[in-house]
C-alpha cells in the first residue's frame, strides 16, 4: 500500500509541474518534493496524529524541501511548492463537502466543509512557519558574518 501511496503522489505532483509548465528538468523534482510531502503526511497520520496536525508538519516538509532544491537548482521556489503541495490539498473533502449540501444534508456538509477548511489553512500555515524559519536563519547569518 505504501508503494502505491509513493507512485500516486509522485505523479499527481509531477502531473501538476507539467500543467503549470515548470521547466522540464523540473518535473522529476516537482514529483518527489510531493512524495516526500505526501508519505511524511502518511506516516504521521498513521502514527496517530490528528489530521491537521500532520497536514502542517507535511506541509512544513515540503516547503523546507522546496527551498533546498531552489537554492540547489538555482529556479523559483514556488516551482517546487506548487506541485509540491498539491497531493495535501484536501479536494475530495471539499467535494463531499460540496454534495452533502447539494443532497440537504446540511450537517455532514458543514462538518466536511470545516475540516477542509482546516486542512487548508493548515497547508499554508506550514509553508509560512517554514518561510519564517527560513528568514530567521538567513537574518542571524548575516548578523554572524558582520
Amino acid at each position: 500500500m505504501l508503494v502505491e501511496q509513493l507512485i500516486t503522489s509522485f505523479i499527481s505532483s509531477a502531473g501538476f509541474g507539467i500543467l503549470f509548465n515548470v521547466p522540464k528538468e523540473s518535473i522529476l523534482k516537482c514529483g518527489i518534493v510531493g512524495m516526500i510531502g505526501w508519505i511524511s503526511y502518511i506516516l504521521l497520520t498513521d502514527a496517530g496524529m490528528e489530521m491537521v496536525l500532520a497536514t502542517v508538519l507535511a506541509s512544513f516538509i515540503v516547503a523546507v524541501i522546496s527551498q533546498f532544491f531552489a537554492k540547489l537548482y538555482k529556479t523559483p521556489i514556488i516551482i517546487f511548492t506548487v506541485g509540491g503541495i498539491i497531493p495535501l490539498v484536501p479536494g475530495g473533502m471539499a467535494y463531499d463537502a460540496m454534495r452533502n449540501f447539494v443532497e440537504n444534508d446540511y450537517n455532514s456538509a458543514i462538518n466536511l466543509a470545516a475540516r477542509a477548511f482546516m486542512i487548508s489553512g493548515s497547508i499554508a500555515m506550514g509553508l509560512v512557519f517554514s518561510e519564517v524559519i527560513n528568514q530567521i536563519i538567513r537574518k542571524s547569518k548575516l548578523g554572524v558574518k558582520r
